[in-house]
């Protein structure tokens, strides 16, 4: 079985890296362990266990029996279980099994309904798209009145 679960996720890995030539598979902290001190990685992180210290890779994902206290630096999170602490990403996914207690800066996110959190979600300085720099207010006249509303 042990053997199946492995070929599985170096499967998973080559499916889903992004360079073909090299082979990323991700780091696993399982449920029930417990780790206090700072992480870093080029690749991806999964964490079931429980971390006490700051992270530092390219995509993390908290599973739903995973909780982190300290501040994550990364580009992708996917947030099921607890994080405790601030979070700087470019993209943010918050599942509603989720408990973001804690600020985080973003480019892009996305909130599952039922998902708590408590604490700051903070749009980093990306450029903005054109269509939202433009902020149209248009003039209506009440012809009755002879007054301009703005809509």
């Amino acid at each position: 079985m042990k053997k199946i679960k492995r070929m599985l996720s170096v499967k998973f890995a080559r499916q889903f890296s992004k360079n073909g030539d090299k082979l990323s598979v991700p780091s696993i902290i399982s449920e029930g362990t417990k780790l206090k001190g700072n992480m870093s990685s080029d690749g991806i992180i999964h964490i079931d266990g429980n971390i006490q210290g700051d992270i530092n890779c390219d995509e993390l994902i908290i599973g739903i029996k995973g909780s982190v206290n300290g501040a994550i630096k990364a580009k992708n999170l996917h947030l099921y279980g607890v994080l405790s602490g601030k979070a700087t990403v470019d993209s943010l996914f918050v599942a509603k099994t989720a408990k973001l207690m804690g600020d985080a800066t973003h480019n892009s996110i996305a909130i599952e309904p039922g998902a708590y959190i408590d604490g700051h979600c903070i749009r980093s300085n990306a450029p903005v798209s054109t269509e939202e720099k433009k902020t149209e207010i248009s003039l209506v006249v009440d012809s009755k009145k002879n007054k301009k509303l703005a809509s």
